[in-house]
């Protein structure tokens, strides 16, 4: 990703390889280091590790900035390098490279010989990053070969040195991958090939396919995605991740290679490879090893298969294995809501709803508070579809619709189970609600997830399912509506100006009519770092709205079952609205006013 900065002019005239000295003699000339850091940066550097970049031999010393006293880091020593030669800084973004065409500039052994790596190719010129601005004696060649001028980029030599070996790792397997599949495929398409028995060689063991699958994980671990997406299309396959809530596009492959890539992962799924015509589910475990060592911590996938126009879509959801053990704080609990919360969960029986779209975290808030509610004297049982998680302190169902093992007739034998807290999946018809309304009454505290805008509507949606308002109100303990947002990144954020905090003020107390903007406000705006990958945005946050069913609530739904009403009754016993909770967030610099505005309904 680029600076925005100009290439300043060149202010030296040295030609070849870097020199740690030659650079301590630049930053003291360029006062960026002190003539006393200098000379201990020299005696230091002399006994360390030869082979290391001499940036990277400067970084591990550990040099202080002159102007505010900073420890100057690769990064920043590149980025100074950048100016000093006169080229432009280039941050390599893994996902904004395109893998398939690095190949075909140069080989893997020319880029490691002469520490080079093509982040861009045009039409008309190639972008090469390179940690040593003054070795040009290849670019004549490289020039020659493609036919395309080179321009020449600036990048932290760590970076070079991994990305280069995982571009070329990665496109040799896809190449060799495409280049077996299309000789072993006279018919046309993968598909084609199972279906009329032929031997295909590129099958799902292929050792090209699994160390493609292999980088995509250990590259979406890396990315922090949430979801992998990997989508056939008329002429190629398309994989992309989601991070912090937004796809991104990662690679084109060849459907030959995609094809073989999903029955590599059905297959360790232990899903039907031959099926293709209906939808199946899966789950796997696996590593998400440290890089440069072998340990690493488990993580679990889920699979999803769906048939499409030109094949089979796959898409893994990656579940982060500290979510069940985030407090209420970590979660974004305010410090209102997290103590009604706790409330809720401490009491003996009733029923407690967490509702919101797909993906808004409903599942991470159940499983961090059933964790913290299942101790060795409480039995927890629960009824899922699928199985998000695999957690040893719950006794966990799947349902199974083929053998007649929906929602109803699992929390049905729950029931004998001598059950203390019972999590319900989803409830999505009559018969399930009718069995949590069965389970709460008779002694059980039920968890349970709805699929609805706000809080109060969980109420008006039990009523639509059929239940009975005097069976709610004997039952119902609370109700918790909940959206993600993404979090400012805290590495780059920058204060609003005054007059931009002025109008955003206005905006937001525009926004949250009829209530009112009091307190602190202290606005951020997202600017992009190497840490959020130039977004501006790291992580996200919840934002809650929970309703607590008071005496009052009831009446209202015994004499006034209406939206407008249950909702002014929610507000008095100290519900507080999503876009509140958001518009809170905002004030603390959290996040931003069009985050919460994409996420959450109006206030009404």
């Amino acid at each position: 990703m680029k600076t925005t900065h100009k290439p300043a002019a060149p202010k030296t005239a040295d030609a070849g390889p870097l020199d740690w000295r030659v650079l301590v003699g630049w930053l003291r000339e360029d006062a960026v280091i002190s003539a006393d850091e200098a000379a201990r940066t020299i005696a230091r550097c002399a006994s360390a590790h030869s082979a290391q970049h001499p940036l990277v031999r400067l970084a591990v010393v550990g040099m202080s900035r002159q102007s505010d006293g900073q420890v100057l880091d690769v990064e920043m020593l590149t980025q100074w390098l950048a100016v000093r030669s006169g080229l432009e800084f280039f941050r390599i973004d893994p996902l904004k490279v395109d893998v398939g065409k690095v190949g075909d500039v140069m080989s893997a052994a020319y880029a490691e010989r002469h520490k080079v790596l093509p982040v861009q190719v045009g039409p008309a010129e190639v972008v090469v990053a390179t940690p040593e601005p003054f070795v040009r004696d290849w670019i004549p060649e490289v020039e020659r070969q493609t036919r395309k001028s080179v321009r020449l980029v600036v990048s932290n030599p760590q970076d070079v040195t991994r990305y280069t070996a995982e571009f070329f790792a990665l496109a040799k397997s896809v190449r060799a991958a495409s280049k077996m599949g299309n000789q072993s495929n006279p018919f046309g398409t993968f598909e084609q090939l199972v279906e009329l028995g032929k031997a295909n060689k590129l099958d799902a063991n292929d050792q090209h396919v699994v160390q493609v699958v292999d980088w995509l994980w250990q590259y979406a671990f890396d990315q922090r995605a949430s979801d992998i997406h990997l989508e056939p299309r008329r002429d190629q396959g398309v994989i992309r991740f989601r991070i912090d809530g937004v796809l991104h596009p990662v690679y084109q492959m060849p459907m030959t290679v995609m094809n073989a890539m999903t029955a590599r992962i059905k297959l360790l799924g232990r899903m039907d490879v031959v099926e293709r015509r209906r939808p199946q589910d899966g789950r796997i475990k696996t590593l998400r090893p440290e890089r440069g060592s072998g340990k690493g911590d488990e993580v679990e996938m889920r699979l999803s298969t769906l048939p499409t126009a030109f094949g089979e879509k796959l898409v893994m959801r990656i579940f982060d294995p500290d979510a069940t053990v985030k407090d209420l704080a970590a979660l974004g609990f305010s410090s209102t809501d997290a103590p009604r919360w706790e409330a809720l969960t401490k009491r003996p029986h009733g029923i407690i709803l967490v509702t919101g779209p797909t993906g808004s975290g409903k599942t991470t808030t159940l499983y961090a508070t059933l964790k913290r509610l299942a101790t060795e004297e409480v039995n927890v049982s629960t009824v899922e579809d699928p199985i998000e998680m695999i957690e040893p302190a719950f006794n966990q169902t799947q349902v199974q619709p083929h053998l007649d093992l929906d929602f109803a007739q699992g929390l049905r034998s729950l029931m004998r189970q001598d059950p203390d807290i019972i999590m319900v999946g989803e409830i999505r018809d009559l018969p399930t609600a009718e069995m949590a309304v069965q389970a709460a009454l008779t002694g059980h505290l039920v968890f349970s997830t709805l699929h609805t805008n706000d809080a109060p509507s969980a109420i008006m949606r039990l009523m639509e399912l059929g239940i009975p308002p005097y069976l709610i109100n004997a039952t119902v303990l609370g109700v918790l509506a909940q959206r993600l947002v993404r979090t400012l990144c805290p590495s780059c954020k920058v204060r609003e100006d005054d007059a931009a905090t002025e109008a955003s003020l206005s905006s937001l107390a525009e926004l949250v009519k009829p209530w009112q903007v009091s307190g602190k406000y202290r606005p951020y705006q997202p600017v992009g770092c190497v840490e959020c990958r130039m977004t501006g945005f790291r992580g996200r946050t919840g934002l809650y709205e929970l309703l607590t069913i008071t005496e009052a609530f009831k009446d209202k739904v015994n004499r006034e079952p209406k939206m407008e009403s249950l909702r002014r009754q929610g507000v008095t016993d100290g519900m507080r609205p999503l876009r509140l909770a958001g518009a809170a967030r905002v004030a603390e610099g959290l996040t931003t006013l069009d985050e919460v505005l994409a996420c959450t309904p109006p206030v009404q």
